[in-house]
């Protein structure tokens, strides 16, 4: 079963929300919060695999609970946002968000994006992908994260696919390996680079020339 915590500081929302989430066969939501400060303590408490988050609520923000979830390895976090804004998605992937999704995802899509996110991969809402990908592609060239040398070959080929956005399962067919392989040497890429997300190994990999 796939452990979600739901944070949202709407109770009709949040009701929905967990309607859907259970009705799933491999999904069961363990608890709920009203903002980032009890999304925190929820999951802190819970270990949940992943914290459904919104952004925008009283207290503690979403953006600000997801660093603090994602800095300390205790679950991966899926943004679930009304606001399709370029600053709120740029601040929730630098926080480490596995994922970001509008309030507009249909059911089976975010029950899917939940199961993505649990198993490892990446979650970007259509509607904001092509922005995310031209402000990428307009950004300065940096020098390489530190800790770059410190790679094996493997998981220098390893980031060069995150580099391009492939899944576990599209890692692992590039390679020949097995997908929770491939999990292993994404978890171990984000290790040694000190990055909290797919999306900062992404850029890691640009910065880095492993995308061609």
């Amino acid at each position: 079963m796939i452990r979600v915590v739901v944070a949202d500081d709407q109770a009709a929302v949040r009701a929905g929300l967990v309607m859907i989430l259970d009705a799933a066969p491999d999904v069961e939501v363990v608890g709920e919060a009203s903002d980032g400060a009890q999304a925190v303590r929820a999951a802190t408490s819970l270990r949940p695999d992943v914290v459904l988050m919104d952004i925008r609520m009283p207290g503690v923000d979403g953006i600000t609970a997801t660093r603090e979830l994602t800095t300390a390895g205790i679950a991966e976090v899926l943004v679930l946002t009304t606001f399709d804004l370029d600053d709120l998605v740029d601040g929730a992937l630098a926080a480490g968000a596995a994922g970001f999704l509008l309030k507009t995802v249909d059911a089976p899509a975010l029950v899917d994006a939940v199961r993505s996110v649990a198993r490892g991969d990446g979650v970007l809402a259509p509607e904001v992908t092509r922005r995310v990908i031209a402000r990428l592609s307009a950004r300065p060239a940096r020098p390489p994260v530190p800790g770059l040398h410190d790679l094996t070959a493997r998981e220098r080929d390893v980031l060069g696919c995150l580099g391009r956005g492939l899944s576990n399962a599209a890692i692992a067919d590039e390679l020949v390996i097995t997908e929770a392989t491939a999990k292993t040497h994404v978890s171990r890429v984000l290790a040694k680079l000190g990055l909290r997300s797919r999306t900062q190994a992404a850029l890691a990999a640009q910065d880095a020339g492993l995308v061609p």
